[in-house]
């Protein structure tokens, strides 16, 4: 059953406006970093102010304009952890490939893969709202400036490509997955936390690896609501859920499940197997709502990339996913109500 968490209440305290960004890096579709479970677990908890400094956050418009605004928490929960690692690029295939291609509009256009959408800096994001995308924050910001796409960021939606109704009904053709196309949506604003801004993404923790969207219209389709992450020992066979735009399989949805390896606070440690294009993807469990006698998906994570980690002298890759803690929750469902009553159970 989904637990029940008590959440904090993050609320903005002011807002600066800041100049413009230049949009000068290349959006790099993953992120690695060496330090692994081990290294996390190792680092010391920040302090209230160091967490109130992380959760800041930067809000990027349409126009081009930026501002700052600082967070106050109350009733704090632990959060964050701020480690450091160097980079180094490995597969991110673990034996046989385990990934679904989704084909055909019957599932392509249903719940839960309808709630995935790609971004136009090539990431994958996921629909949490009428308006909103979670997605991973390097897609739009490499923790120093923004990518080059940022500005002009928008949100494709799968749709069925009209078929050529001047044959009529081709029975050689009805065999074959129906083409889908993008149908693209422009962003209106985008927030990153402030815990992913700071140096090099690469040399930073990915704690703070989330970005939040928020559309120029609504999408009209079903989304998919954000939870608190369980314990991982609380998921369901101990396994996570997600499905991407990766960039070896071009146009199409690709969705896979596997079993957590390790977790820390902020970290979940899988070895799904992934290439880049899938970050930002919500990662997902169907567990029960005890309040609503009824089975319930819901986000406890986003997908962020690889982490190379040596593993007492051994070399070991694993694929990572920023989990959604109690804080991060308020943040983020702020972000999307703009009213933190609404945002008090996980």
């Amino acid at each position: 059953t989904w637990p029940s968490y008590r959440v904090p209440v993050i609320l903005p305290q002011s807002t600066l406006n800041l100049d413009k960004p230049q949009f000068d890096a290349e959006a790099r579709l993953e992120v690695v970093s060496p330090c692994g479970p081990a290294c996390h677990k190792s680092s010391p908890l920040p302090t209230y102010e160091e967490v109130k400094n992380y959760l800041s956050y930067e809000t990027l418009y349409a126009n081009g304009s930026l501002t700052e605004t600082e967070v106050g928490i109350y009733i704090l929960s632990n959060g964050g952890d701020g480690s450091q690692g160097r980079s180094r690029t490995k597969r991110q295939i673990y034996g046989y490939d385990s990934r679904f291609s989704i084909f055909g509009k019957d599932f392509l256009l249903n719940y839960p893969f309808s709630t995935s959408v790609k971004l136009s800096t090539g990431c994958t994001g996921t629909l949490v709202a009428e308006k909103h995308v979670l997605t991973a924050a390097h897609c739009i910001h490499d923790g120093k400036s923004y990518v080059k796409g940022a500005q002009k960021l928008r949100v494709g939606f799968l749709k069925p490509k009209l078929k050529d109704s001047s044959k009529g009904a081709n029975v050689t053709n009805s065999a074959m997955p129906e083409k889908m196309k993008f149908q693209w949506i422009r962003v209106k604003r985008t927030h990153v936390p402030k815990g992913w801004i700071k140096g090099n993404a690469n040399d930073i923790g990915m704690d703070y690896d989330y970005a939040l969207l928020e559309l120029k219209k609504p999408h009209k389709r079903k989304f998919m609501k954000i939870g608190v992450s369980p314990p991982a020992r609380h998921l369901p066979g101990g396994r996570i859920h997600f499905s991407g735009y990766d960039n070896d399989r071009p146009g199409n949805l690709v969705y896979r499940f596997c079993d957590v390896k390790d977790e820390t606070y902020d970290l979940l440690y899988q070895q799904c197997d992934a290439q880049p294009g899938a970050s930002g993807s919500g990662v997902y469990v169907r567990m029960w709502k005890r309040q609503n006698h009824k089975w319930e998906r819901k986000i406890i994570g986003i997908f962020s990339g690889h982490q190379w980690v040596d593993m007492n002298g051994t070399p070991q890759d694993f694929n990572v996913a920023v989990r959604i803690t109690p804080l991060k929750y308020a943040q983020i469902c702020y972000w999307i109500k703009g009213n933190y009553l609404d945002c008090r159970e996980g």
